[in-house]
């Protein structure tokens, strides 16, 4: 590559596009399920992962790009693409990455087949297995089927986002004329019917379409394909016109049903004929369209990944309670309000137990009589959450229990309905947050009377109250007793639940009002200290130009800055004369990197470092429209576990890539084949040994 060729003036010379820098990291996920060293079924997660995210990616992102464009919007992004460029080139990319999924797919067949796992095709089966589907068919399937006519007397369909449907072409004898109908496959099986026995799989699509003749009795049928939409899922309440926040969201989500398809995905090899009717009927332009030379919805190998194949999948791994149990009689959990007495802990999930720390945590103030009030924030939680249960149990007992539920969580919002309204129901205060700001904030507070009087326990994480992704998410929490903390987080609540401005904070770093300013001051007080000064930031994101703008002027200062980025970076490291002194790397493994830490080494004063861990990543979203919360980090003990986090992602050479100024990423060259999971791993257990 030669440097020298990147025009700074230019309008791409800055900034990376956002869109274009998540599907490169979308491309890395990918990377991962064409990864012939890593275990077999876990290349089929990431396959399905891929995927999924991929759906995300055009139902928001490419669904706004739509938006700007009916809105006759003609602004340029911060690197000067219009939103018609940005499709073009996301067209370009996603066609590229479609056939690496194809042949990805091809060669895991195979390696699944050679592994005793067979996806079949209906040609592929003999009679034994034919007949075994065809029960399965009758039985279970048929019943629930409701083929759709299209023709004047019945008009084309609504089909649900994301769903797998077959379009069917058929020639009917009476008057030779051609007919279409449309046949949703059902969810309901699952993406695959298993033969007996064996791990033998056939896509129950492919099951229905071999029994269309009892669908359709009498007719011909001529052509058979597989598609499925994808639709704008984006919502659109309008909070200042709102008299009821919850009532609003909910008749946003039936609205979000009917909203308009961004993404045709068809079977490679459509005729005109469907491909034309389903273009008309579901008003998309040609571009829209996918021909796709796979099985559609390949998120529906998670189903494989689920397999009980220890043999084909990374270790599994069981968390460790960072905190050691009490050796009373009956052996009784350990007082965490007595252990968070005496220092600050810091837990790194999910190798340190969400369920020991966190999920206890709640669970004893839920049932500890000396406790007065919980208050907590609700962004994201599992389907069966032992946290609300024990909000729940705290209200019923009389505690005063507060809970602000994020209703806007994008494709949580009914579940956090469901939520906010148990949690009413049980006596719980819940509140949905400020008009016009996200609560994306992972707090906890809780008030408790003792002998000295009453004192404040608090917890303030970069990760979601939720004991599912707890395992698979790399995320840091902090439980302290700080008076000053213990202000902060009641400050934040009441300000949330109530009314409040001008708040003076301590310790606590608040968005939108605190944050920006915060991190941009520490920013130019590194800069100021020249060759002397040092910064390192772990986020997902960094798509904010202003950041970019401040890292950018730092570096030309001299300042030593490492950026571990997991997703979306707008900045363009190494460029002489602009960023030669940021180097920027992502890490994708098993592990999903969820963890914000910030890091400056003269943040407290000349050669006295400052470290933050929070919820905010560095996008004008969570700068400006959330409410996230970091916190500076003090105890010195703590302060060296998060420099082995930030030495550990900086020393990985297995899971690591490197952006490169042209905005494109590459592998680190693997020499001591040091892996950052594997690593924490190992810390954990020897922490408890």
């Amino acid at each position: 590559m030669v440097l020298e060729s990147i025009d700074i003036g230019a309008e791409s010379g800055r900034f990376i596009n956002r869109e274009l820098s998540w599907l490169e990291f979308n491309s890395r996920v990918l990377a991962q399920a064409e990864d012939l060293s890593a275990p077999l079924l876990e290349r089929v997660k990431f396959c399905a992962i891929w995927c999924s995210n991929l759906d995300e990616f055009f139902q928001v992102r490419v669904a706004g790009l739509k938006d700007q464009i009916a809105g006759q919007f003609t602004g340029t992004t911060p690197d000067g693409r219009t939103a018609a460029q940005q499709l073009h080139e996301i067209r370009i990319e996603v066609d590229a990455q479609m056939d690496r999924a194809a042949r990805c797919l091809s060669g895991l067949n195979v390696e699944l087949a050679d592994a005793g796992i067979e996806i079949l095709n209906w040609d592929d089966l003999d009679d034994e297995d034919r007949k075994f589907l065809s029960g399965e068919f009758d039985d279970r399937i048929y019943p629930v089927l409701t083929p759709l006519a299209v023709d004047l007397g019945h008009p084309f369909p609504y089909i649900s986002n994301l769903s797998l449907s077959l379009g069917v072409l058929m020639i009917d004898p009476a008057d030779g004329h051609q007919r279409f109908a449309r046949l949703k496959v059902p969810a309901t099986f699952g993406r695959f019917i298993q033969l007996p026995y064996e791990h033998r799989f056939v896509p129950v699509e492919q099951v229905v379409a071999a029994h269309l003749p009892t669908l359709f009795p009498g007719m011909q049928i001529t052509e058979t394909v597989a598609f499925r939409v994808t639709r704008n899922a984006d919502l659109a309440v309008d909070e200042g016109e709102a008299q009821d926040l919850l009532a609003a969201v909910e008749v946003e989500l039936r609205r979000r049903r009917f909203r308009s398809v961004v993404r045709l995905e068809v079977e490679h090899l459509v005729s005109s004929e469907i491909r034309n009717l389903l273009i008309d009927e579901l008003d998309i332009e040609r571009d829209d369209v996918y021909e796709v030379d796979t099985l559609l919805e390949l998120s529906s190998f998670r189903e494989l990944f689920s397999l009980d194949r220890p043999d084909l999948k990374n270790p599994s791994w069981q968390p460790v309670n960072p905190l050691p149990s009490s050796s009373a009689p009956g052996d009784q959990p350990l007082d965490l309000f007595a252990r968070i007495r005496e220092g600050d802990i810091l837990v790194h999930h999910p190798y340190d137990s969400f369920t020991a720390t966190v999920q206890e945590f709640i669970w004893q103030a839920a049932n500890d009589s000396k406790v007065l009030a919980i208050k907590l924030t609700l962004y994201r939680t599992s389907g069966d959450s032992p946290i609300v249960r024990s909000l729940i149990r705290a209200a019923e007992s009389g505690k005063q229990v507060a809970v602000v539920v994020e209703l806007k969580a994008r494709f949580d919002e009914e579940a956090n309905i469901e939520w906010a309204r148990r949690l009413e129901q049980a006596g719980v205060h819940v509140a949905y947050g400020l008009v016009g700001l996200k609560v994306h904030a992972k707090t906890c507070l809780v008030v408790r009377e003792e002998a000295d009087g009453v004192r404040r326990y608090c917890h303030i994480g970069t990760g979601n109250y939720n004991s599912i992704t707890a395992r698979v998410y790399t995320d840091l929490g902090l439980f302290t007793a700080d008076p000053e903390i213990g202000v902060d987080l009641t400050q934040l609540f009441n300000s949330l639940t109530g009314y409040g401005r001008n708040i003076e904070f301590h310790r606590l770093v608040p968005a939108p009002q605190n944050l920006r300013p915060t991190v941009t001051e520490l920013i130019r007080n590194e800069t100021a200290r020249g060759a002397e000064g040092r910064i390192v930031v772990k986020v997902n994101s960094l798509a904010d130009s202003e950041m970019v703008e401040a890292l950018y002027e730092a570096s030309q200062a001299g300042v030593d800055i490492d950026l571990i980025v997991r997703a979306i970076c707008c900045l363009r490291p190494g460029v002489p004369g602009m960023s030669d002194t940021i180097r920027v790397r992502s890490l994708i493994g098993r592990y999903l990197e969820h963890s914000r830490i910030f890091y400056f080494g003269n943040g407290e004063g000349i050669g006295s470092p400052a470290y933050y861990i929070g919820s905010a990543d560095l996008m004008p979203r969570n700068l400006n429209r959330r409410i996230e919360a970091l916190v500076a980090v003090v105890d010195p003990d703590l302060r060296r576990r998060l420099d082995d986090v930030l030495e550990i992602n900086l020393k990985d050479d297995t899971l690591a890539w490197d952006l490169l100024p042209d905005g494109t990423w590459q592998r680190v060259p693997k020499s001591t084949a040091f892996e950052a999971h594997t690593a924490f791993e190992r810390l954990a257990t020897a922490a408890i040994a």
